[in-house]
């Protein structure tokens, strides 16, 4: 019976052994500090020097910002593009850009990629770098990279050794704790014509980073998001709560919706996956929020690697622009208020499984190696032709030392439309506040009025 117990004890280690995958050495991370800043970022400048060396972000804010304003100013305003791409010579520049970017510049000529000098300006405050160090040798990819164990508030994988690590890397990087903005989402359809899709209050947080010494297991939450609909009209009343888990395969997505029509609170699985998202009046799916949102296990992924891209970045003026209707231009986001830089990204691709449903075939990622943040993404249908693409614009929270990416759009290449998501400009820009109670995070809070 012993000699079984023992037989018994070793077959379930070799299987859960098999099914976690070990950490980088000690010596790999020892360049973590040295050549790689802390969450895994190369320090160096480029060869050519377009990129400059790592010098700890930007944490100093610019002398026009009000302290505990939720507006921040452009600290980078007076600056002028040293490069601007079109049609005329986007194939010379391709290399450098998603292939959505590239699409848009070939197909509109009033699309233009205006490229500003580039500047490092994430900075993460020094407990969330520590624990990415830590991270490197203790962190647990679990399920064949679908989830994650032993995590402590922090990037997971500074030193990524597969796409799924890179993408948990993404989903668990650092953007505060909570966060609550106002915000609207507008659709411009094929015609050019600007329409509101939503208005909503949003409150977002991320357990994980409550306590930064108490590591995140496979079981915990980890990101949680609550919405309000207060526009237009026909959506104004309705909610819905949604709850991410660090093991999608044990405890997948929990979700639930409010509808004034109904006057109850109930369950929502199909919030998820491809579920066309009303939100962005079904231009995008629940999986395009953020560029990418919610469980892996629909896909395989693969690191391609490590490139220099020209991408959204310091967006100062579009993600506090007060006016949606002077950024909602036909075809395409008005060129004037979209800031590009050259940065380097790590590029991850998704591939559909056999026998899994999607309305997208691959998918690929381009994610910034100084936040994770996914600044830009490809999307492509079951012909294995381009189908939509999603850029985000990031801003540092420099008084904050929080990188943020909450405006978000995506283009439709095949129906000619887009939504840009996260416009927060007209109601006071992004907050930082303190943590919802336990009971405003229970699905019964979704039938109140919304938290002013």
């Amino acid at each position: 019976m012993k000699f079984v117990k023992t037989l018994l004890a070793a077959s379930l280690a070799m299987t859960l052994a098999a099914h976690a995958q070990a950490a980088v050495s000690t010596q790999e991370a020892g360049k973590l500090g040295s050549s790689l800043t802390l969450v895994g970022a190369e320090k160096a400048a480029s060869a050519d020097g377009s990129i400059p060396a790592y010098a700890g972000g930007l944490t100093t804010a610019p002398a026009s910002f009000k302290a505990g304003d939720s507006m921040r100013p452009d600290p980078f305003a007076s600056e002028k593009p040293v490069l601007v791409i079109d049609g005329k010579n986007v194939d010379q520049y391709k290399a450098l850009l998603s292939a959505t970017t590239v699409e848009l510049a070939k197909r509109f000529p009033s699309f233009r990629v205006d490229v500003y000098p580039t500047h490092r300006t994430v900075a993460l405050p020094q407990t969330v770098l520590d624990n990415s160090v830590k991270n490197a040798t203790g962190a647990k990819s679990l399920e064949g990279g679908l989830a994650i164990d032993n995590v402590l508030p922090g990037v997971p994988f500074p030193i990524p050794q597969s796409g799924s690590e890179a993408m948990w890397n993404f989903l668990l990087r650092y953007q505060g704790v909570n966060i609550n903005s106002k915000y609207d989402s507008w659709n411009v359809d094929s015609a050019g014509v600007p329409s509101l899709a939503t208005t909503g209050q949003a409150f977002i947080t991320y357990p994980i980073y409550e306590n930064m010494s108490q590591p995140i297991t496979s079981s915990d939450v980890y990101y949680q998001m609550k919405l309000y609909y207060t526009g237009p009209a026909r959506r104004a009343g309705e909610s819905i709560m949604l709850k991410d888990a660090a093991n999608p395969l044990e405890q997948p997505r929990r979700a639930w919706q409010y509808l004034p029509g109904q006057r109850r609170v109930k369950l929502a699985p199909n919030l998820a996956y491809d579920t066309p998202n009303p939100g962005t009046a079904g231009a995008g799916t629940y999986d395009d929020v953020f560029v990418f949102n919610g469980a892996l296990d629909r896909y395989d992924w693969k690191l391609v690697g490590k490139q220099e891209m020209i991408v959204p970045y310091n967006t100062y003026k579009l993600t506090y622009v007060q006016d949606p209707k002077s950024i909602t231009t036909a075809n395409h986001i008005a060129p004037d208020f979209v800031r590009w830089e050259k940065h380097r990204v790590w590029v991850v691709e998704g591939n559909l499984k056999a026998g899994a449903r999607h309305v997208y075939q691959k998918r690929r990622f381009y994610l910034d190696e100084d936040s994770w943040a996914a600044l830009a993404s490809d999307q492509y249908d079951a012909r294995g032709q381009l189908y939509r693409g999603s850029f985000a614009f990031l801003s540092q929270s420099y008084d904050k030392q929080v990188p943020d990416s909450t405006p978000f759009m995506i283009y439709d290449l095949v129906g000619g439309s887009y939504n840009i998501n996260g416009v927060v400009g007209p109601y006071g820009g992004i907050r930082y506040i303190d943590s919802l109670s336990k009971a405003q995070w229970s699905p019964e809070s979704l039938a109140g009025a919304g938290i002013r």
